[in-house]
């Protein structure tokens, strides 16, 4: 059994198609197979939801962050492992996040999901970089609008060197290491 004492924030950050989701919907599941109170927040179903009628602008993509940051910091800072899955594309906004996090003391976890561009390309199974980089899509992250890769994440995970599993191991790894949740069975 993993328990935990109070809340934290994994905040996954990373091109379109690195995994960003796919890791961040398997910690969710993880850490609610060993019955954590936990909440998954992605950054496309929160666009649709709560920042309905957002643009694609820095000053958008920043106040749709903040939103997320929000939601996030009130669910740890009452216990919750939160886990976000976004692009979240400007590491300020990222780094405002982190500070306005941690000085609520919830700890907070920022994992990178790498991946080349040209693995995306190959990836893409919705054709969005091919348009993006047709020019049918403008403000395309990595493509034609910015992506500003964190200095220092906590993890640091290589989507085209390693598979999910592994990815999830390092995950979980980093977060018992640091004592955000304990193995009490031996």
């Amino acid at each position: 059994m993993v328990v935990y004492s109070k809340g934290f924030l994994v905040w996954f950050t990373g091109l379109s198609g690195a995994g960003k989701s796919t890791l961040a919907s398997s910690l969710h599941r993880c850490l609610h197979e060993r019955v954590l109170r936990s909440e998954l927040l992605d950054g496309d179903e929160v666009r649709s939801n709560l920042s309905k009628g957002l643009t694609f602008s820095k000053e958008d993509r920043d106040i749709n962050i903040r939103r997320i940051g929000f939601v996030a910091r009130l669910l740890a800072r009452n216990g919750v492992a939160v886990i976000v899955a976004a692009i979240s594309p400007y590491a300020d906004v990222r780094d405002e996040v982190r500070k306005q996090t941690q000085a609520e003391e919830v700890p907070f976890i920022e994992a990178y999901v790498d991946c080349p561009i040209d693995v995306l390309v190959k990836r893409d199974v919705k054709g969005l970089y091919k348009r993006a980089l047709s020019g049918e899509i403008s403000d395309f992250t990595g493509i034609n609008a910015p992506y500003e890769p964190p200095d220092n994440p906590e993890i640091h995970i290589h989507t085209d060197q390693e598979s999910s599993d592994i990815s999830l191991s390092i995950i979980l790894e980093y977060l018992e290491s640091n004592e955000l949740i304990k193995n009490i069975e031996k």
